[in-house]
């Protein structure tokens, strides 16, 4: 099966995620900028979540560019990872009505880790799908990247029962990391 379906679906998922999310902002019922201040935590939790949105369909479309065949075992780790993205918006609706108490900040964080775990197992099992000589493995090499992401979100995970402006930090690096996509795979697709 090639990769068209389940890249269309995604896409549709990604797009559901980001649309509930940006209906969980509510407009003050006053109209100076000053009703907006109260806002800011909502806006600048959404914010994040978009930036993790937007990587992971910028990521996912780069993978099933290379992905040349599609087995059940990926289909079935794909919807592994969009079950976890579906989460977002509901984790950044909480974090950002809540601010920085330690409950929806960890969960914030967990969801994150499991949808950074999801995408490497989903990694792996495309991997593992096309055989040695497969161009994805060559480019992925030994995955520092993902793997100094996924400790930075168990540290970020701790820290939002300590120092919650930490735990956020921690967030934010692991979105920079990922913001420019690998240009190895950019320059064997384009």
């Amino acid at each position: 099966m090639n990769t068209n379906r389940l890249e269309a679906f995604s896409d549709g998922v990604l797009a559901i995620i980001i649309t509930i999310m940006v209906l969980e902002l509510k407009a003050p019922e006053e109209v100076s900028l000053q009703a907006l201040i109260p806002k800011l935590p909502i806006f600048i939790s959404y914010l994040l979540s978009f930036v993790y949105v937007g990587i992971y369909w910028n990521n996912h479309h780069h993978l099933f560019q290379i992905t040349e065949k599609v087995t059940g075992k990926v289909l079935w780790a794909n919807l592994h990872l969009l079950f976890w993205l579906s989460l977002i918006p509901f984790t950044t609706s909480w974090l950002g009505e809540n601010h920085l108490e330690f409950a929806p900040l960890a969960l914030y964080g967990f969801t994150l880790l499991m949808s950074g775990v999801a995408f490497n197992i989903l990694q792996m099992i495309i991997l593992k799908e096309h055989g040695e000589d497969f161009v994805l493995k060559k480019i992925l090499g030994k995955k520092n990247k993902e793997k100094a992401s996924l400790l930075i979100y168990i540290i970020g995970l701790v820290l939002s029962f300590y120092a919650p402006g930490l735990a956020v930090a921690c967030y934010v690096v692991v979105a920079l990391i990922w913001l420019v996509p690998n240009k190895k795979i950019e320059n064997t697709i384009g």
